[in-house]
C-alpha cells in the first residue's frame, strides 16, 4: 500500500471535496466475512472500523455476536452436537470389537451445552481480539445506511451515532426464517435448537436442507423419536439425486421416520406436548418442532432502498463480480448476498473485496467448485457438478463411476451402512467434473479431492495416483469400471 494510505491510518482520512472521513472502511456485521474483511483491509494499511450487536447465542433484532451465526448459532455449536450424537453409534459398533460395556449408558444434554456455550463464548473472545490486534475499531450497535458514506449505529437504549467512510462493507449475514401456518409461534428455529434447556424425547422438524438432516441426525444420536418432513420425494434439494437417495437410507436405517411429500398445516398446545397436524391430516405430538425451512438476508434494517443500494425480491443484495452493489463504493459479502451461502465462501468473497479495494489486487471471487458438507450421520460431502448439473451443461457424453462397499469397520461392527462415491467425467476431455461421497470421513476426503479438482484434474490422473490402503479414500483412485454413460440428452446409453 502506499505510504500515505499508511501515514492515514491513525488520523482522519481525506474525502473528494476537501472534508474528513472518520474511515476507510466501516463494515455492518462481524461475522465471518465481516471480520475477514475488516482485518485484511487494515492489514493494508486502511483505517477501519465494524459494527456488530451484543453477544448472545440466540440472535434477535438487537442480539448477535463476534463470529456471526456460523461460530455463535451455527457450524461450531451443530458440529459440537454432531460429534455428542456420534458416539450412541459407536458404542453400539464397539461391542464386535470386545468393548464389554456393562450397564446403562447415560447421555447429559445439560453437560454438552454447558460445554458447548463455553466453547462459543471463547471463540466470540478470539473474535474480539483478531479485530483488536488488526487496529480495527469496535462498534456495538446495529448499523443502517443514512447515505453513500455514512453509517448510524443504534444502541439497545435508542442512542445513536454516525460515522462517514469512504467504502461500506455489509456482511449482515442470513437470519432463520419459520413457515407461516396457525402455531407457528409453537416451532423453534435452528437458533433455539442449539440452545435447548431439555433434550426433546419426541422432535417433529420440518424441512429438507442442510440443517433438517443435520438436526434430525443430532436428535436421534441422542436418544429422541424424530419424525422428519419435507415437501420433496427426497431430502437436500440441488444435491447429486443418488446421493439424496444414500442419504435418505441412511437416515431411516438410523431409525428416523421420513414423511416425503408432507408439509405441516397447524401446531397447536396440548397437555402432552404439541399436536402437530400434517398437510395430509396425520396428527402426532412432539415435545419440539423445528422448522428448518431455509433462510432470510438480513437486509430489512439496512435502510438500503433510500441510498440506492438494489434486492432482489428475497431482500438478498445484488452485487457484481467483484462483491460491489448499485452504489460504487457499497459493497457485501456472504449470505446477505445470496450467492452460496457457506462461511469459506463468505471468508473468500471478503478476501477478494479487501484485495481489490485496498491491495491494488483485483480479484474476483471463484464460486466454482466449490466443495461442501452436509454433517449427517454419516456425512455427505460433494466437489464439483452433480450428475443432472454435468449433463444439463455437457456438449458431450458424461461419464459417471460409482463404487460402493461396506467400510471394513462395519464388517466387523455389522452395522449395515454402505459408503457410496461417485465421479462424474467429461468424456471428451476425461477431466472430472465432480465427485461426491457419503460415508464417514467424507468431508475430510473431499476436501483433498476439491484441490484435485481446482487444479484441473483427469480421470486418468486420478487412475495414476496410489491409493492408501486399507482406507475408504483409495476407492476414488481404483475405480476402473465405467458405471454409466450419459448423453447431454439425458439418455443413458448401454
Amino acid at each position: 500500500m502506499s505510504m500515505a494510505r499508511k501515514m492515514l491510518k491513525d488520523g482522519d482520512v481525506p474525502m473528494a471535496d476537501g472534508e474528513q472521513y472518520d474511515y476507510d472502511l466501516f463494515v455492518i456485521g462481524a461475522g465471518s466475512g465481516g471480520v475477514r474483511g475488516s482485518r485484511t483491509a487494515a492489514s493494508f494499511g486502511a483505517k477501519v472500523a465494524i459494527c456488530e450487536l451484543p453477544f448472545h447465542p440466540i440472535s434477535s433484532e438487537w442480539l448477535g455476536g463476534h463470529g456471526g451465526t456460523c461460530v455463535i448459532r451455527g457450524c461450531v455449536p451443530k458440529k459440537i452436537l454432531v460429534y455428542g450424537a456420534s458416539f450412541r453409534g459407536e458404542f453400539d459398533d464397539s461391542k464386535n470389537f470386545g468393548w464389554e460395556i456393562n450397564g446403562d449408558i447415560n447421555f447429559n444434554w445439560k453437560t454438552l451445552l454447558e460445554n458447548k456455550t463455553n466453547e462459543i463464548v471463547r471463540l466470540n473472545g478470539v473474535y474480539k481480539r483478531i479485530l483488536s490486534n488488526a487496529g480495527v475499531t469496535m462498534i456495538e450497535g446495529a448499523g443502517s445506511l443514512i447515505d453513500a458514506h455514512t453509517v448510524e449505529v443504534t444502541q439497545e437504549n435508542g442512542s445513536r451515532q454516525r460515522y462517514t467512510a469512504k467504502h461500506i462493507l455489509i456482511a449482515t449475514g442470513s437470519r432463520a426464517k419459520r413457515i407461516n401456518i396457525p402455531g407457528k409461534e409453537l416451532a423453534i428455529t435452528s437458533d433455539e435448537a442449539l440452545s435447548l434447556e431439555e433434550l426433546p424425547k419426541r422432535a417433529v422438524i420440518l424441512g429438507g436442507g442442510y440443517i433438517a438432516v443435520e438436526f434430525a441426525s443430532i436428535w436421534r444420536g441422542m436418544g429422541a423419536e424424530v419424525d422428519l418432513f419435507y415437501r420433496k420425494d427426497l431430502p437436500l434439494r440441488g444435491f447429486d439425486d443418488e446421493m439424496r437417495t444414500v442419504v435418505a437410507s441412511n437416515l431411516e436405517g438410523r431409525g428416523i421416520r421420513l414423511h416425503p411429500a408432507t408439509s405441516l398445516s397447524e401446531l397447536s398446545k396440548t397437555a402432552d406436548g404439541i399436536k402437530v397436524v400434517t398437510d395430509k391430516g396425520e396428527e402426532l405430538i412432539a415435545d419440539v418442532v423445528l422448522f428448518a425451512t431455509g433462510r432470510t438476508p438480513n437486509s430489512q434494517k439496512l435502510n438500503l432502498e433510500s441510498v440506492g443500494v438494489d434486492v432482489d425480491e428475497i431482500g438478498a443484495i445484488k452485487v457484481d463480480d467483484y462483491s460491489c452493489t448499485s452504489v460504487p463504493n457499497i459493497w457485501a459479502v456472504g449470505d446477505v448476498t445470496n450467492r452460496i451461502n457457506l462461511t469459506p465462501v463468505a471468508l473468500m468473497e471478503a478476501t477478494c473485496f479487501a484485495k481489490s479495494v485496498f491491495g491494488g489486487q483485483p480479484t474476483k471471487p471463484d464460486h466454482r467448485d466449490v466443495p461442501c458438507a452436509v454433517f449427517s450421520i454419516p456425512p455427505l460431502s460433494v466437489v464439483g457438478l452433480s450428475e443432472q448439473e454435468a449433463v444439463a451443461e455437457a456438449k458431450s457424453d458424461v461419464l459417471v463411476f460409482t463404487s460402493s462397499f461396506n467400510p471394513m469397520k462395519n464388517s466387523i461392527s455389522k452395522r449395515q451402512e454402505k459408503t457410496i462415491m461417485k465421479l462424474i467425467v467429461d468424456s471428451e476431455t476425461d477431466k472430472v467434473l465432480g465427485a461426491s461421497m457419503c460415508g464417514p470421513d467424507a468431508p475430510e476426503i473431499i476436501q483433498g479431492i476439491a484441490i484435485a479438482l481446482k487444479c484441473g484434474a483427469t480421470k486418468a490422473t486420478f487412475d495414476s495416483t496410489v491409493g492408501i490402503h486399507p482406507s475408504a479414500a483409495e476407492e476414488f483412485v481404483t475405480m476402473r469400471t465405467l458405471t454409466r454413460r450419459v448423453s447431454p440428452a439425458s439418455k443413458p446409453k448401454m
